[in-house]
């Protein structure tokens, strides 16, 4: 954004790339968890379609989330892109440092946590319910 925009980066780059390192172990947690409710890969890819373009649309990053009703705004709250689009923001905009996006860090971790924890529990059921 710097080099080729010329976009000024008012944080810390090095936080904002721990926030998508983050954030990529929640949306792969996301992928492994839906992998195990397909059935096939081309029920797998339709299942992709419903999941990501709404969590895409809602999260903030195409729309101000201040623009939504109030009951989709806090069931965003439990998506971790949400969350990211919030502290990217945060870091590359407004200069936010550690100490003021550390609950987006929380929430990031905890939701891929959780949805690891139910991807392997479903896998874990599906190799015992095979063997």
């Amino acid at each position: 954004m710097k080099g080729l925009l010329a976009v000024p980066i008012e944080g810390s780059l090095a936080l904002f790339l721990a926030g998508a390192a983050v954030h990529l172990f929640a949306t792969t947690s996301m992928g492994v968890f839906l992998g195990t409710v397909a059935r096939s890969m081309p029920q797998f890819g339709l299942l992709l379609i419903l999941v990501l373009i709404p969590l895409e649309m809602l999260s903030g990053g195409t729309t101000p989330r201040e623009s939504m009703p109030a009951f989709i705004q806090y069931a965003m709250l439990a998506a971790p892109t949400t969350h990211f689009i919030m502290l990217a923001q945060g870091v590359l905009f407004r200069g936010a440092g550690f100490e003021t996006v550390w609950p987006h860090f929380v929430a990031i971790a905890g939701i891929g946590g959780l949805l690891f924890a139910l991807a392997l529990g479903r896998f874990r059921k599906s190799v015992s319910e095979t063997a």
